[in-house]
């Protein structure tokens, strides 16, 4: 289900982008393996508005920073899921301090938002004509989500496909790795769509472009970029870039 390898059968794809960390690091991964790549990002009320904001801001410095991938960048969408907003208590759609529950998931879980993102997503690219739905979920560095986890993406490829009766696949590149191998990744993908310093280039426009933090806050610079540096989200972004450091290939 996940390959950093090209797919010969599939030239196009479809990125779900939020503008954090792990859908840029996807999207980069996309733009090297595909011919033809499109974005689109979800509006559900989210208390962390400032990720939409960012989203324009990390298109607009990939085409400019990587002039090979920007014939392949195309069309970027934005859909309207207030819905999720309607139907979830949590504390990404609602004003209430950042805990865990009597499940064990954090209450930044916000239920059914990644099933109904995946459809939303699979719709869209059946009607653009677009071959692979790209997440970038992951159950090795996470807080826990389930529909984060690789037998949710494995259902919904084959609902998704008998659905719309058209094989559709979803493409999970950070499935199986943490967070400091994310930031790795983003180097070698960097290095791949410029060798010239492309791979520190990237980095740097993740630290500074990309937004992660729940709390939405821009104002606090850390060397892994802003955030709040408390939330879930900060500490899992922070935690993964001290790791990388510590590494001899995240030094150069």
């Amino acid at each position: 289900m996940t390959t950093t390898n090209p797919l010969p059968a599939h030239r196009s794809a479809l990125v779900l982008f939020s503008g954090g960390q792990d859908s840029t690091t996807c999207l980069a991964d996309a733009l090297v393996r595909f011919d033809r790549v499109e974005t689109v990002g979800f509006d559900y009320g989210q208390r962390h508005r400032v990720e939409l904001a960012q989203r324009s801001v990390v298109l607009r410095a990939l085409r400019a920073r990587f002039p090979a991938w920007r014939g392949r960048l195309g069309e970027d969408h934005m859909l309207d899921t207030d819905v999720i907003g309607q139907v979830s208590e949590c504390s990404l759609t609602r004003d209430t301090a950042f805990a865990m529950e009597s499940t064990g998931l954090p209450n930044t879980f916000v239920p059914g938002r990644n099933l109904l993102f995946l459809t939303l997503a699979g719709a869209l690219a059946y009607r653009r004509g677009l071959e692979v739905i790209v997440a970038g979920v992951c159950e090795t560095d996470y807080s826990g989500y389930p529909d984060c986890r690789d037998d949710t993406m494995k259902a919904m490829q084959l609902a998704l496909s008998l659905g719309m009766d058209r094989r559709m696949r979803i493409d999970t590149p950070l499935m199986w790795i943490d967070k400091a191998a994310t930031w790795q990744m983003a180097h070698d993908l960097g290095q791949q769509g410029d060798p010239a310093g492309g791979g520190q280039a990237l980095v740097e426009l993740i630290v500074e472009h990309s937004h992660t933090c729940y709390e939405g806050d821009r104002t606090q610079r850390h060397a892994w970029g802003y955030g709040c540096g408390r939330c879930p989200a900060c500490q899992l972004r922070a935690a993964g870039w001290a790791r990388w450091r510590q590494q001899p290939a995240g030094r150069d």
